[in-house]
């Protein structure tokens, strides 16, 4: 039950935040609510050993008993709270920072994006404490740094006109928290165990402009100062903009830290073939404990003779298929798309880590990175739709947007035993490409028929294949029987563009999808204001039928342009609400 960065292989395991969720495929899961103790699994009858007799009573389990796992998973949202839904501008890519150099830099940083088209939602600033120049003065501290955000209400308002979110580093020193933001803080004595003086702390600066916060450390808070921390960042910002979704990266939490949509990534982890391939199942393993918005510092933490521009681009594929798509890190320059052609790693901030390095020069300009990074980050942001809906799916139902093979293909034992790729959202396989100068990935598919892709070759299911790959190539696949809506390229996630939505349908069985859209923003979904489109694709006839979902309406642009696709034949739509059928 150890929390945060000082558990078991940090460099290639990350921080560890502890959910006393124990799931069997066989079709069992039991949650522990207190106390907590250890188990034996090396008697002929497996035992569970409260951790003391001081602590032995009440025992309080939760035993959950099913054959689907989505009753399972259903089950411990129950428990322990469904996820609230983050700002969907959460979802696109999100550019983090270390030591900055000066206020020209900032705002460059930011230009280059737009004028590399490189899409891009949000700009995350490390505090001083953590590097040598930050946006504050110190860990701790809400002043902000002068060399660099000499004028923090103009740089936020520029940053703004570019379409771009801002999120600030922040420390809280205390190890404990109580209370909840509503609770009275008293002006004359600052009680830094106190939730609502915390906050207080913050007010200041998300008042000029902040649109979210990334807490930092944590390891010593017990379980329930943990949620506390939670809670602060969810509740917090909504007594200012009381409309407004919050966003907040967390480092530590508890099980029911979705309650408030933290997002939470894995620490600082090395940059290592090794760390790459064990995040894997650890991702997994994530979504399967109620943790569904996750993901890693791309390109890993601490970089090392192992870091080079392969490394960052595998590592980055498998990010664009992560709910936190963000990369972050030491020699943070060549965590940029276009850091890799550069000759400058950035900043050299390797000491007091063992084994760090700097790459070699040589792997300093290599012109093929920019162009793939860009590759992934359109796909990402054409995926938007289909990640949207899965985001609401999870809020809803509990079932995570990354998902073990198990959860829908409980009864193939080779699909329950895969832990190297995953389930994008139902209908989307993906397999990292995680083995250095890999020319081949052995990819299981379940059964049923897949289509590749990016071939869009049908193949048959119940076997594991060999998928060539290049650089530029991380295997997918999409089952049988799937519709996939993908959006238009987007530089940000609020852009408008004209131009219609994509249905693809990957035929071969039947097929349903709810195409779930709010305004991304508010909670007015709360009220009705959400649309869903259900689409119904019937195989035998190759007929898909569109229709608005019970309790919601349609929602601006009005009507709306669809394009549906199979295989090679189109057919443009426009959908008003009204009931529409489509016949290929």
């Amino acid at each position: 039950m150890k929390s945060g960065q000082g558990g078991y292989q940090l460099g290639t395991h990350g921080g560890r935040v502890p959910i006393p969720w124990l799931i069997g495929t066989g079709g069992w899961a039991m949650f522990f609510h207190q106390p907590f103790g250890t188990f034996d699994f090396t008697g002929a009858q497996s035992q569970f050993l409260p951790s003391g007799p001081e602590t032995a009573l009440p025992l309080d389990i939760f035993f959950v008993a099913s054959h689907d796992p989505a009753k399972i998973m259903g089950e411990y949202a129950r428990l322990t709270g469904h996820p609230e839904k983050p700002p969907l501008w959460s979802f696109g890519y999100q550019q983090s920072h270390r030591t900055l150099a000066s206020r020209e830099e900032v705002l460059a940083e930011a230009r280059t994006f737009r004028e590399k088209r490189l899409p891009c939602d949000a700009l995350i600033y490390l505090g001083t404490g953590f590097c040598p120049s930050g946006w504050n003065t110190e860990n701790g501290s809400f002043v902000w740094n002068s060399r660099v955000f000499p004028d923090p209400k103009e740089i936020l308002s520029d940053l703004h006109k570019n379409n771009f979110r801002v999120v600030l580093h922040a420390v809280i020193l205390s190890d404990r928290l109580r209370g909840t933001v509503h609770d009275a803080c008293e002006l004359a004595r600052f009680d830094e165990e106190l939730a609502s003086c915390q906050w207080d702390a913050h007010r200041k600066d998300f008042a000029l402009g902040v649109d979210g916060w990334w807490p930092d450390e944590g390891d010593p808070l017990d379980i329930p100062s943990r949620l506390v921390r939670n809670r602060m960042y969810w509740e917090g910002p909504q007594l200012e903009r009381t409309n407004e979704r919050p966003y907040a990266l967390h480092r530590n939490g508890y099980a029911g830290m979705q309650r408030y949509a933290s997002f939470l990534w894995s620490g600082d982890v090395y940059s290592t073939w090794e760390t790459l391939k064990v995040h894997i199942p650890i991702a997994i393993n994530t979504a399967l404990t109620g943790i569904p918005y996750w993901g890693t510092d791309i390109g890993g933490f601490v970089p090392t003779k192992e870091f080079t521009a392969e490394l960052y681009l595998r590592w980055f594929q498998f990010g664009a298929f992560c709910p936190l798509f963000r990369c972050h890190g030491r020699a943070w320059k060549l965590r940029l798309p276009w850091g890799w052609n550069t000759g400058d790693p950035g900043p050299i901030e390797i000491n007091n880590y063992n084994g760090a390095a700097i790459p070699d020069s040589s792997q300093l300009h290599n012109e093929q990175v920019e162009p793939i990074c860009r590759k992934y980050l359109q796909l990402r942001y054409r995926m938007l739709p289909y990640i949207y809906s899965a985001v609401h799916e999870c809020a809803t139902t509990g079932m995570p947007i990354m998902r073990a093979l198990w959860l829908h293909y409980p009864d193939d034992p080779k699909a329950v035993a895969c832990g190297d790729q995953y389930l994008w959202g139902k209908n989307v396989l993906v397999a990292p490409v995680v083995e250095k100068g890999a020319s081949t990935r052995q990819v299981y598919l379940p059964p049923g028929n897949w289509y590749d892709f990016w071939t869009r070759e049908r193949l048959e299911g119940g076997r594991e294949i060999s998928r060539n790959v290049d650089l530029e190539t991380t295997p997918l696949y999409v089952r049988a029987g799937s519709i996939l809506p993908l959006g238009p390229v987007k530089q940000f996630t609020g852009e408008k563009v004209e131009q219609p939505l994509s249905i693809s349908i990957y035929p071969g069985a039947n097929a349903s999808f709810l195409l779930y859209e709010d305004d991304g923003s508010s909670f007015d979904y709360r009220k009705g204001e959400w649309m869903g489109i259900q689409m119904d694709w019937h195989d035998p006839t190759r007929t898909l039928t569109l229709g608005l979902a019970a309790g919601s309406r349609m929602m601006p642009p009005l009507p709306r342009d669809l394009t549906v696709a199979l295989g090679e034949e189109t057919r443009a739509l426009v959908f008003d609400g009204r009931p529409l059928k489509v016949a290929f």
